[in-house]
C-alpha cells in the first residue's frame, strides 16, 4: 500500500511542535533534515511511530528523520506546504544547526574547519622538524652543516609562517576574500616586527632595535592612546583567527553598503586598514598581556609538585593560543640560576600525553582519513611538535584532548616529585633524552603520560564523538539532495542496454525479480561495513564487492533521485518498489571525484542500462570501502520479499 505523503507530513509536523518550531527544513536522498527551535516540544516516541518513518536520530543540531528514497522528497513537499515553510538547502540547514550549537562548540568547530585543510602542511613540517631537531642534538657536528641549515629551514617554514596559512584558511571558512586574509596573516609576521618567538629575549630585542633596555618599542600613532607594539605573532593561532573573522565581517558589511562603482577599491582598502589597526592595536596587545600573566603564573606554579601538575594539564591550552614559545624564558632562567631545567619534564609530559591520545585515536578509528591524519600526527607529537596532533585530531574530537590533559597532569606530577631536570631547553618528548639528567625516571614519565592518555582515550572516546557516528553511518547513504545537478553527458552508446549480457538475480518479491546492479561478489547486508545499511534501517538488500566500475539498472523503472556527488541513485520500479544503489561507504565525502552519472531524475530506464561509472582506485585512495549497496528501501511492504543471490 502506497504511503499517504500528506498524512505522513502532517503527523510529523504535529509531533515535533508544528511549523513554528522548525527553524529550517531540507532533505537528502532518504531523510528529512530539520533544525528545531525547541527540542522539548518533539515527541520522539510518537515520531518514530508515524507511518512512513523508518528511523529518527539527532546529530550536529539536526533532527534527521529517515523516510526512504523516492518517498522523502514527496513527504518533504507536503511538509513544506502544510507548514507554510520555504525550501532550504542542506547547507542552509547545517548553517542553521551550527548557529544553535553552544558557543564553545561553534568555536571548536570553527577551529577544526580552519585547521583541517592545512593539516598536510603542518603534519609534514612537524615530523620533519622533530627529526631535524633530534639529529642536531644527537650529532652536534651535524648542527653546524649546511645540510642541517637547509633541512631546518624547510621543516620550520610552515610554523614560521603559520599565521599566514591560518589566515587564508580562516578567510575561506568565514566567507571573506582569502587574499585579504593572506595580507592580514603576513602583517602578523612582518619583518618590521621582532620575531614573536624571541620577544622574551632582551638580547634579541636590543640587537634588533638598537635599544638598551630590552623593552619592545612601539609606534605611537596617536600619542599614548593608539600604540602598536612592534612584536610579531609567529606561532600564534587565536589572535590571527579573531583578526580574520573581524576582517570578514567588515568586508561583508562594506560590500553591502559601498556603491558598486567604487566597491572594488574602497572595500579592500578599508577592510585591510581597519583590520590591521584593530588587530595590532587591540587584539594583539590583549594576547601579549595574556602571555605575561601566563608566564608569571607558570613561574609560580612550577615551584611545587601540585603546581607542576596544573601546568601539565594547562600546557596544551597555551599551545592552542600560541603562548607556549614564551616558556623558553622560564627554562633559560632556571639554567642560569640553578643549572637545571625542571620545566622541560612538565612540557614533555604534556606533549607525550598528546602523542598517546592521538595514537589511540589513530588505532581505534574506523575512518581511514582519521587514521591517516592521526598516526603521523602522533609521531610528530612524540618528537615534541604537538600542533598537528592538537589541532588535527585531539582538539577536534575534544575528548582525546581532555584525556591528554589529565595524563599530562599525572606525568608532570611524577616529574616534579622525581626531580627530573634537563641541561638545556628547546626539545621535549623522545629527543629530550639528549638533555635529561635521569633517563630512567624520564622513561617512566613518558610511559605514564603517554600510556595513561592512550588508555583513557581507548576506553572513553568513541568515534561517534567526532561528529556523531550515527550521522556518519546514516549519512553514508548520501548527503545529496533529491534534485539532481549531475550533467547527462554520455553519448548514445553509453546508454545501450546490456542485451544478451545477463545480470545475476539477487532479490525477489511479489513485485518481481531484482538483479545485481554491478558485477562482483554478492555479500549479505549484515556484512556491509556501515551500521545503517547493515542494520536494515533503510530497507533490506545486499552488498556487492565490485569487479567492474559500471552500475547498471537492476530492473525497468524510473530514476527517482541522483546524488549531487554522483555516488548514489534511486529508482522507482514496478509495484511501487523504491530502490537505492549506493556506491561505496561514506563516498559522499569525495565530493563527486571518481563518479560519472549517465542518467537524470525522471529518466525511464531498462534493465541492464548503464546508470553511472565509478573509479574503484579513487575510492580506495580516499580511504573508503568500495562495496556497492543495493537496497529495496520499502522491502517491508512486500510479504514475499527474500534475498536470493547470496
Amino acid at each position: 500500500m502506497a504511503l499517504d505523503y500528506s498524512k505522513c507530513a502532517r503527523e510529523i509536523s504535529e509531533v515535533i511542535g508544528g511549523g513554528k518550531n522548525v527553524v529550517s527544513a531540507a532533505h537528502c536522498a532518504t531523510r528529512l533534515r530539520l533544525v528545531i527551535a525547541d527540542n522539548s516540544k518533539v515527541d520522539r516516541k510518537k515520531l518514530e511511530d508515524v507511518e512512513g518513518v523508518k528511523g529518527v536520530f539527532e546529530s550536529n543540531g539536526q533532527l534527521q528523520i529517515i523516510i526512504g528514497t523516492g518517498t522523502v522528497n514527496k513527504v518533504y513537499e507536503e511538509f513544506l506546504s502544510f507548514n507554510g515553510l520555504t525550501a532550504a538547502t542542506k547547507d542552509d540547514v547545517k548553517a542553521a544547526a551550527a548557529q544553535r550549537q553552544p558557543v564553545w562548540k561553534q568555536m571548536l568547530k570553527a577551529l577544526g574547519d580552519v585547521f583541517v585543510p592545512i593539516l598536510p602542511a603542518i603534519v609534514a613540517s612537524g615530523l620533519m622538524m622533530g627529526i631535524v631537531e633530534a639529529l642536531g642534538k644527537a650529532v652536534p657536528g651535524f648542527a653546524q652543516t649546511d645540510w642541517y641549515a637547509f633541512l631546518d629551514t624547510v621543516s620550520n617554514t610552515a610554523f614560521a609562517f603559520l599565521p599566514v596559512i591560518v589566515a587564508i584558511s580562516a578567510a575561506r571558512v568565514f566567507g571573506g576574500n582569502i587574499f585579504l586574509g593572506a595580507v592580514i596573516g603576513l602583517l602578523m609576521v612582518h619583518t618590521a616586527f621582532i620575531n614573536g618567538w624571541s620577544v622574551g629575549s632582551t638580547e634579541t630585542i636590543n640587537s634588533f632595535f638598537g635599544v638598551t633596555d630590552g623593552v619592545v618599542p612601539k609606534w605611537h600613532l596617536i600619542g599614548d592612546v593608539v600604540t602598536i607594539r612592534r612584536a610579531g605573532y609567529q606561532g600564534h593561532v587565536i589572535p590571527v583567527i579573531i583578526a580574520v573573522w573581524l576582517m570578514c565581517r567588515i568586508e561583508k558589511w562594506l560590500h553591502k553598503h559601498v556603491p558598486e562603482m567604487i566597491d572594488l577599491f574602497v572595500t579592500p582598502l578599508t577592510t585591510v586598514f581597519t583590520t590591521a589597526l584593530l588587530a595590532l592595536w587591540i587584539i594583539g596587545p590583549i594576547f601579549a598581556q595574556l602571555e605575561s600573566w601566563v608566564l608569571l603564573g607558570a613561574e609560580i606554579l612550577v615551584k611545587n609538585p601540585i603546581g607542576a601538575a596544573v601546568m601539565g594539564a594547562v600546557y596544551p591550552w597555551t599551545v592552542v593560543m600560541g603562548l607556549h614559545h614564551m616558556y623558553n624564558v622560564i627554562e633559560a632562567g632556571m639554567l642560569a640560576s640553578v643549572g637545571l631545567n625542571t620545566w622541560m619534564p612538565i612540557a614533555s609530559a604534556a606533549n607525550f600525553a598528546q602523542f598517546g591520545a592521538c595514537l589511540a585515536v589513530g588505532i581505534k578509528a574506523h575512518n581511514n582519513k582519521t587514521r591517516v591524519i592521526a598516526v603521523p600526527s602522533s609521531m610528530s607529537a612524540a618528537l615534541g611538535i604537538t600542533e598537528p596532533a592538537i589541532f588535527g585530531v585531539n582538539m577536534r574530537f575534544f575528548k582525546p584532548f581532555i584525556c591528554a590533559m589529565i595524563a599530562g597532569a599525572v606525568g608532570a606530577l611524577f616529574g616534579a616529585v622525581s626531580r627530573i631536570g634537563a641541561t638545556a631547553y628547546g626539545v621535549t618528548g623522545i629527543p629530550g633524552y639528549l638533555t635529561i639528567d635521569k633517563p630512567l625516571q624520564y622513561t617512566i614519565l613518558l610511559l605514564i603520560s603517554g600510556g595513561l592518555a592512550f588508555l583513557l582515550v581507548w576506553f572513553i572516546w568513541k568515534e561517534g564523538d567526532a561528529g556523531a557516528k550515527q550521522e556518519a553511518a546514516a549519512g553514508a547513504e548520501g548527503d545529496a539532495a533529491a534534485a539532481p545537478v549531475s550533467e547527462v553527458a554520455a553519448d548514445a552508446a553509453e546508454q545501450d542496454a546490456l542485451g544478451a549480457m545477463e545480470l545475476r538475480e539477487v532479490m525477489t518479491s511479489e513485485a518481481g525479480a531484482l538483479y545485481a546492479p554491478v558485477r562482483g561478489r554478492v555479500i549479505p547486508a549484515e556484512q556491509i561495513p556501515d551500521e545503517t545499511f547493515a542494520g536494515g534501517v533503510l530497507g533490506q538488500g545486499v552488498g556487492i564487492e565490485p569487479e567492474e566500475e559500471t552500475v547498471y539498472a537492476p530492473c525497468d523503472g524510473t530514476i527517482s533521485s541522483v546524488a549531487e556527488t554522483g555516488h548514489a541513485i534511486g529508482i522507482s520500479a514496478a509495484g511501487d518498489q523504491e530502490l537505492l544503489i549506493h556506491v561505496g561507504v561514506d563516498t559522499v565525502k569525495m565530493g563527486g571525484k571518481g563518479f560519472r552519472t549517465l542518467v537524470a531524475e525522471g529518466d525511464a530506464v531498462k534493465r541492464g542500462q548503464k546508470l553511472l561509472t565509478f573509479d574503484r582506485a579513487a575510492i580506495r585512495e580516499a580511504g573508503y570501502p568500495d562495496v556497492v549497496v543495493f537496497l529495496l528501501t520499502n522491502s517491508d511492504d512486500y510479504k514475499g520479499f527474500k534475498v536470493t543471490g547470496v
